[in-house]
């Protein structure tokens, strides 16, 4: 079944936006009486009719609710520099929403090449994975954030740096305690300066690899999504 994205959903009728409605309407050509999934992002997914075809505000009828629906026993935050090439990006915030995340935050780093986001945009494409892979939990987008106000910020949870500087690194298998909040952060093209991985080490972040060969900004977070996920039992 097709699903559709209403934050504001009840548990008997409700109106999809104009965005959601006419995509029901207009490109996927629903019917009225068909069924559809809907979820508010935040763990409810609810089995519905569709009552009225309006490709500006449809009408559902809502049969069957789930509450927390895929919800996980940890946390997974991933801070990364945003690339250059924004396309990049956008791509991770969709492989990371389909594999399972909870939040994303933008880090603005020394060497960052990119140091301005359109957030709507961005969510746009989370909105669109979480509707394909069938997620009830939508990833939280955080604001652009500065390196060092992160890392003197974080307090719980295991916490980690990827990066591709000297000294010693664990594996992430090694390391990481299933059912355990995670934080892992990842610097730009360039790398993180010794200033911020000095830092990071001094505030309690290990250091981390994720393999032998050297990985993009966006391809590294996806793999250390895909490791957490594994290391829980996810995927």
């Amino acid at each position: 079944m097709n699903m559709f994205y209403e934050p504001d959903l009840e548990e008997n009728m409700a109106v999809l936006s104009q965005d959601e409605s006419h995509h029901c309407v207009r490109v996927l050509r629903m019917k009225e009486g068909e069924q559809m999934l809907i979820t508010n992002g935040r763990g409810m997914l609810c089995e519905a009719r569709l009552v009225k075809a309006d490709p500006k505000a449809c009408l559902v009828e809502i049969t069957h609710v789930l509450h927390n629906y895929g919800k996980r026993p940890y946390k997974l935050h991933i801070a990364l520099a945003p690339t250059k090439s924004i396309n990049r990006f956008e791509w991770f915030l969709e492989k990371a929403t389909e594999c399972g995340i909870d939040v994303i935050i933008p880090l603005l780093c020394e060497y960052s090449e990119r140091k301005i986001i359109k957030p709507a945009r961005l969510e746009k494409h989370i909105v669109s994975a979480m509707k394909q892979s069938c997620r009830a939990y939508m990833p939280v987008l955080k604001p652009l954030t500065k390196f060092s106000d992160l890392i003197n910020n974080t307090r719980t949870g295991d916490h980690f740096i990827a990066h591709c500087g000297k000294g010693d690194k664990q594996r992430l298998f090694d390391v990481c305690t299933p059912g355990t909040d995670v934080i892992i952060i990842m610097g730009p093209e360039g790398d993180f300066s010794e200033e911020e991985i000095l830092l990071a080490c001094s505030k309690g972040f290990k250091a981390i690899s994720l393999g032998k060969h050297r990985l993009r900004t966006e391809t590294a977070a996806i793999a250390a999504c895909v490791q957490l996920n594994a290391i829980n039992g996810l995927l």
